[in-house]
């Protein structure tokens, strides 16, 4: 098992690297995108019935494998093998509906089905089975939720071989652009990147009060930012945060809910935003970095939001800045590591200024951030000439869950398709809504979080980009900010009840009651429930439209959450009577109204800016200033 698994793991990226270097064109070779694809996409079957027992979890590599694994395994590459070499005739012939593309079309979906269970559970799987019962069974429904026949052979081979199903946009994405940026965060967290944006977060942040959450908050977001799962992120940065948080003086429910809030926020958070970025750039047809740039501000606000509120709990509860012997030297730090912001330096510089595929500058990053492990050692981490190929196995591994769920996104967008599902929804959803956006925003809000239960980040996206992104569209809604609101809400079920997998991992973590971490971690992360109704009723806080527009709404929406957030938190120079907090609270909602929906408002904008100087003026407090207040935990330097 060992050593298959080591080889098909270092072979899938090798596949991805060759076939972005264009090493077939340079043999002159003509290469199908579908069969690269093919090829790709059975590697990671087969890895996932090594990778996971029939049980689903995971296997170890000393024990052996069972004959049914061992067939599921050679089934996969077998049949996957054969449409890669035969797909150009195939694709010729498709019309014909010849049996054995049928019959391979027919394997694939069924050995999708049975690796998604294993590697991610029943979430996705049973919303996989319900589109494709719906497909084949939907003729018989009222007419309501009525859809055409169709036969199962020709089903199978739309489904699985066709541009607009399992070989489509999102398998394409996943297995080439994502799949690189998993091994640029891989090679960044081998050669010590990862550990040195921690310790710079905690040499900046941790000789402040509540140093402890402001670092967790800083280095979340930069693993977040290139992650692709808000759990794995709460796992990885979660184990060194938690419990420093809760030495410097925060409760475990807190110090968990702040995790788990801020690594969902890096799914939010440029430039990968957990691989939605790069789908959302290919469905909308717009520049990737159209797509960056209009996330930039909903994010940063997000984040904010949470440092604000740690930072006034912080002041309120008395908690201290971390001790000497947990904040590492800052000018040690950046001496150590600086080198490692040169492969982000390339990433960015490659995608705003040579406006390079993502993919390619993705490339150009790993080759820098691998020279820079190569030649530069951080503490105990090191790279060498021999660590490559674990170096692509590990990342072979990684990307095997995020494939399938791309497969998987493919097979539901093309059961959409071919219900004309979809079209249906979209004018079911308007006729409930009344004609009445804020009506029609809620309810895909709501439908939003249930969908994404238990669901990954690129699952969550893609369905629901299908499902509910055209509704708000029809309804007059900008394109990007659609597209954006169902993926924030989408999120969300990571924090909401009642699964809330980031809160739960978080809270196991912290050792403490998972219900009442999700519940705490909805209150961290109250500006994720409110910025999506904003930047749809504003485009201009997407980055749309002019620039003098823009700063005027991002100062407007930036006071009105320091308002709301010294409202929640009940502190502002000290704490809050009831009153107090009721007009802040009140003061920060109206500054966070979209301009287009207030009668007067320059006016309006105004009074919102009195009120909070004088609280502020009143409170004797600090404000925004305080944020970085010294180690008392008073709120004064």
């Amino acid at each position: 098992m060992k050593i298959a698994t080591n080889i098909l793991s270092t072979a899938l990226p090798l596949v991805v690297l060759g076939w972005l270097l264009d090493l077939h064109g340079r043999l002159g070779l003509l290469v199908y995108t579908e069969q690269m694809l093919a090829l790709v996409f059975g590697l990671s079957l087969a890895l996932a019935f090594l990778l996971r027992n029939p049980a689903g979890g995971k296997r170890d590599e000393g024990t052996s494998i069972a004959l049914p694994d061992r067939a599921a395994v050679a089934l996969s590459l077998a049949t996957a093998g054969y449409v890669a070499l035969a797909y150009p005739r195939i694709s010729e012939t498709i019309y014909l509906q010849p049996t054995d593309a049928v019959i391979a079309g027919i394997l694939l979906v069924l050995l999708t089905l049975e690796a998604l269970r294993r590697m991610i559970g029943w979430g996705i799987t049973s919303i996989l089975l319900i589109a494709l019962a719906y497909a084949l069974f939907g003729h018989l429904l009222p007419s309501v939720l009525q859809a055409r026949k169709n036969p199962i052979d020709s089903l199978a081979i739309y489904l699985s071989m066709d541009s607009n199903g399992m070989f489509g946009i999102p398998l394409a994405v996943s297995a080439t652009t994502v799949l690189i940026f998993v091994m640029f965060g891989t090679l960044l967290t081998r050669s010590g990147g990862g550990q040195f944006f921690t310790d710079a977060a905690m040499s900046g942040l941790g000789r402040f009060r509540g140093g402890a959450a402001k670092m967790s908050i800083v280095a979340s977001a930069l693993f977040g930012s290139i992650s692709g799962s808000a759990v794995a992120n709460v796992a990885s940065t979660g184990v060194v945060t938690i419990p420093l948080m809760r030495r410097s003086g925060y409760d475990a429910r807190s110090a968990s809910a702040v995790e788990a809030v801020v690594s969902t926020g890096g799914q939010l958070m440029p430039p990968v935003m957990g691989a939605a970025a790069f789908l959302m750039a290919e469905l909308l047809q717009v520049s990737y970095a159209t797509v960056v740039m209009a996330a930039l501000l909903p994010a940063l606000f997000y984040y904010i939001v949470v440092f604000i509120q740690v930072d006034l709990q912080a002041a309120r509860d008395g908690i201290r800045a971390l001790s000497e012997d947990d904040t590492p030297d800052m000018r040690r730090t950046l001496a150590g590591g600086w080198p490692f912001l040169i492969p982000f330096a390339v990433l960015l510089g490659g995608l705003f200024l040579f406006s390079l595929r993502p993919e390619d500058a993705a490339l150009y990053a790993c080759a820098s951030v691998l020279l820079v492990g190569l030649l530069h050692r951080y503490g105990e981490f090191h790279v060498t000439l021999r660590d490559i190929p674990a170096l692509l196995q590990a990342t072979g591994r990684a990307s095997v869950e995020i494939i399938l769920i791309g497969a998987a996104a493919g097979l539901v967008v093309g059961v959409l398709n071919v219900t004309a599902l979809s079209f249906s929804l979209t004018l079911h959803l308007v006729g409930l809504a009344g004609g009445q956006t804020f009506i029609l925003l809620v309810i895909a809000a709501v439908l939003a979080i249930v969908l994404g239960m238990g669901m990954p980040t690129v699952s969550v996206y893609i369905l629901l980009a299908a499902l509910l992104a055209p509704s708000l569209v029809q309804m007059g809604a900008n394109e990007i900010s659609a597209h954006l609101f169902v993926q924030y809400f989408g999120l969300l079920s990571m924090l909401t009840p009642p699964v809330a997998m980031a809160a739960f991992t978080a809270a196991i973590i912290g050792q403490t009651k998972p219900m009442a971490v999700a519940l705490r971690s909805m209150r961290y992360g109250w500006a994720a429930f409110v910025m999506p109704f904003l930047f749809v009723a504003d485009p201009a806080l997407t980055m749309q439209g002019d620039w003098g527009d823009i700063a005027l709404v991002a100062l407007r929406t930036l006071a009105g959450l320091w308002l709301v957030s010294s409202a929640v938190v009940g502190y502002l120079g000290g704490s809050l009577r009831s009153g107090w907090r009721v007009v802040i609270l009140l003061a920060g909602a109206q500054a966070l109204i979209p301009l287009p929906m207030l009668p007067m408002p320059t006016s309006m904008g105004l009074a919102s800016l009195a009120v909070a100087v004088i609280v502020f003026l009143l409170r004797r407090g600090t404000g925004p200033a305080g944020l970085l207040a010294a180690r008392g935990g008073s709120g004064r330097p």
